[in-house]
């Protein structure tokens, strides 16, 4: 025998499992937070103190309790759990498990728990091998997830179990937690500890009591005792654990959806302050710095346009620059295109224009090209008035007009329809004008 299996013989020593770990509740009355969902006269606490269960999926950021609840359920009711990480386990597993709730069902008519953590990584095969299991009842599934269910679970899952969001834990919650840890944990309260800047401690935590946790017991391994054995956890011992703040965002789920969403509304909305924030949340949060460029490119177009022109050519350049810079230097180019477009007059004129010239040629009758506008690119064409009567615009009107000629290019039975409304912003104002004077010219 090595030394590897005589210590996976013995197993891990109290002191090596991690703080967050060593102080998990064991009882629901030791929760903290989520009293939305565990309040008395709540739905998830009735189940839990029925023992009536359902399968159900808890939805929430890191560290507000998603793993601890579904122990707690699996006490609390006396059930048998079972524990999978999606990370690891594949379709084996699960009908495994599945086979091992049929047996207990049918033995003891007991239903097995089952646990699966981080439920949004399996694919849909793995999803639909828990389908008729949950369907009859005989096992009951808790899924974990931080991903939004709506984009991550498949629809018949989704539709056999509750989906309980867990929120972000609060300063409030997480001062009680530290608190217990303090007081409970086996290893912290031999030693005298002075909390000097909770709001530090709270703020690189971004409401994750795991984080919180494990950066406490990480901040008394840095701190050095004082003459009288006290351990002092400052501001500059809590940054140098942390590192690096924890920020809470997802490239595939709903904080990437309502993130850019957030982005896009302000720069629509000429708020070049609120652009910054929400962009500055995203890159740190590890967006793709080109998916937020490719987004500027449609935003110039749908929400500029041609109040500045130069916006599209700005957002495709900014694309560019990105694409050959990359980070974090690019952060800088997609700033400057950012607030530029921010600033910028807004219209939506062209976006309006071309969906009603869609849905005209989506529902209307699909009319044929005006024969003077036709190309009349053989003599047979000629011989049919392909091209007769064009007016080649250079050729007429004065200077003031801009060699305009009076003719129709829509078809006769749409000549009156105006999908273009150049609006009184920016350049667009100079279109507007230039434009009436030319519709009321050519219906005349």
């Amino acid at each position: 025998m090595n030394l590897f299996e005589e210590e996976a013989q013995r197993g891990p020593s109290r002191s090596k499992i991690p703080l967050a770990e060593r102080v998990r509740p064991q009882k629901l009355a030791d929760f903290v937070g989520q009293e939305h969902l565990l309040a008395e006269g709540k739905a998830l606490r009735a189940q839990i103190t029925s023992g009536q269960l359902v399968s159900m999926i808890f939805w929430g950021p890191p560290g507000s309790g998603k793993t601890t609840l579904a122990r707690i359920i699996a006490k609390e009711t006396k059930s048998k759990f079972v524990s999978l990480s999606a990370v690891d386990s594949g379709v084996a597993e699960v009908r495994k498990v599945i086979q091992d709730a049929q047996a207990l069902f049918k033995q003891t008519r007991e239903r097995l728990l089952l646990f699966i953590d981080e439920i949004h990584r399996f694919n849909k095969s793995q999803q639909d091998a828990l389908l008729h299991s949950v369907e009859e009842g005989t096992l009951i599934l808790i899924g974990a997830t931080t991903e939004n269910p709506s984009f991550e679970v498949i629809n018949a899952l989704q539709s056999r179990c509750k989906i309980y969001r867990l929120e972000e834990l609060t300063p409030d919650h997480l001062n009680r937690i530290i608190d217990h840890a303090l007081a409970n944990d086996a290893e912290l309260k031999q030693k005298t500890i002075s909390i000097d800047d909770r709001e530090t401690l709270l703020f690189y935590a971004g409401g994750d009591a795991r984080n919180a946790l494990n950066t406490l017991e990480l901040a008394v391994q840095l701190a050095q005792p004082d003459d009288h054995g006290a351990y002092h956890l400052t501001k500059p011992i809590f940054e140098e654990a942390y590192q690096r703040r924890n920020i809470l965002y997802d490239r595939a789920g709903e904080f990437h959806y309502d993130t850019i969403s957030a982005f896009i509304k302000s720069v629509r909305g000429s708020d070049p302050d609120a652009a910054l924030y929400w962009m500055a949340r995203m890159l740190e949060g590890g967006e793709d710095p080109k998916f937020i460029a490719r987004r500027m490119i449609i935003l110039a177009s749908e929400d500029i346009g041609n109040a500045d022109p130069y916006a599209l050519t700005l957002a495709v350049s900014t694309f560019t620059g990105v694409d050959y810079i990359g980070m974090p230097e690019s952060a800088l180019i997609l700033a400057q295109c950012a607030t530029y477009l921010a600033s910028c007059p807004k219209s939506n004129a062209s976006t309006v224009g071309i969906g009603a010239a869609t849905n005209d040629v989506q529902n209307e009758k699909l009319f044929p090209v005006p024969l003077h506008l036709r190309n009349a690119v053989t003599k047979l064409m000629t011989q049919m008035d392909y091209g007769k009567g064009y007016k080649y615009a250079h050729d007429f009107g004065d200077a003031g007009e801009n060699n305009f000629a009076e003719q129709d290019y829509l078809p006769a039975e749409l000549k009156d329809r105006m999908y273009y409304v150049p609006t009184e912003n920016g350049t667009e104002k100079k279109f507007k004008e230039r434009l009436e004077r030319l519709w009321k010219k050519r219906r005349k």
